[in-house]
């Protein structure tokens, strides 16, 4: 008896693995099959590009540029970026503002009695501003700030300034629960540490902002080369501050009579 089952139990097996090779079989034949249709789905699209910019992009006319706390005592604290170098973007990208005629917002904080006077290349650029001093760490709470920024009527807000983990993500953070499309531009921006200016960077990000350098802001601005009217003041700022970028500029007028971008 035990003979006789085993037997069956061997014939059944076959059986079903009969069954199984002819479903797997099948199944093979009908991939088979639809492959060719699934490889053309794949290789079609319903999207129409256009030539068109996208509206995430920065214009000159889109956003209002906020410059917090270039100030001597905030920079003697700052060891994420060298001074130098961090002055040298600053300037960019107080030029870049400038050239474009980007509504801009300066502000220091304790400027008499702690921190001292704006960095002296950004009053340069703009000479006849005066910068709004407060004593809140968040630029964000002080209502004179705000209302400066309201009188432009921008919806895109661009933030620079020390120390990163303070002054710019205080306000950065206020700025994005009011609604605002916040960039923070992380070269021209500095924290007592690079842990510190990493991990601000990262929770503004986590917050909605989004992350860019002067240079960029820069080209981003000008973005077509037959700008005429800007053209100049471009390629000038980029000469002077944009390291080997500004250096193949000059070589390429220079050696060439080049212009950039043609």
């Amino acid at each position: 008896m035990k003979k006789f089952l085993t037997g069956r139990t061997v014939t059944t097996l076959a059986l079903l693995t009969a069954v199984v090779s002819t479903t797997a079989y099948g199944s093979m034949i009908v991939e088979k099959a639809n492959a060719p249709a699934a490889a053309t789905n794949q290789g079609t699209t319903s999207i129409h590009a256009k030539a068109v910019p996208s509206p995430r992009l920065l214009t000159p006319t889109n956003h209002t540029l906020l410059m917090i706390d270039h100030q001597p005592q905030m920079a003697f604290g700052t060891s994420s970026i060298d001074i130098a170098t961090l002055r040298n973007n600053v300037t960019g990208l107080a030029k870049a503002a400038k050239a474009f005629n980007v509504p801009t917002v300066l502000t220091t904080v304790a400027s008499k009695s702690f921190s001292g006077p704006i960095f002296p290349e950004i009053q340069a650029v703009f000479p006849d501003q005066q910068p709004i001093d407060r004593t809140t760490m968040n630029a964000w709470e002080d209502q004179r700030v705000v209302d400066k920024v309201n009188s432009y009527g921008k919806k895109k807000l661009v933030v620079s300034g020390l120390w990163t983990e303070v002054c710019d993500l205080s306000a950065v953070l206020s700025a994005i629960d009011q609604g605002y499309e916040v960039y923070i531009v992380t070269d021209t921006s500095g924290g007592v540490s690079k842990e510190a200016h990493d991990m601000a960077v990262e929770r503004m990000i986590q917050a909605g902002a989004t992350p860019i350098t002067w240079e960029q802001y820069l080209l981003e601005l000008q973005r077509d080369w037959a700008r005429s009217k800007t053209y100049k003041a471009t390629t000038d700022i980029a000469k002077e501050h944009g390291g080997a970028y500004g250096l193949g500029i000059i070589y390429s007028q220079a050696m060439f009579g080049g212009k950039e971008g043609h």
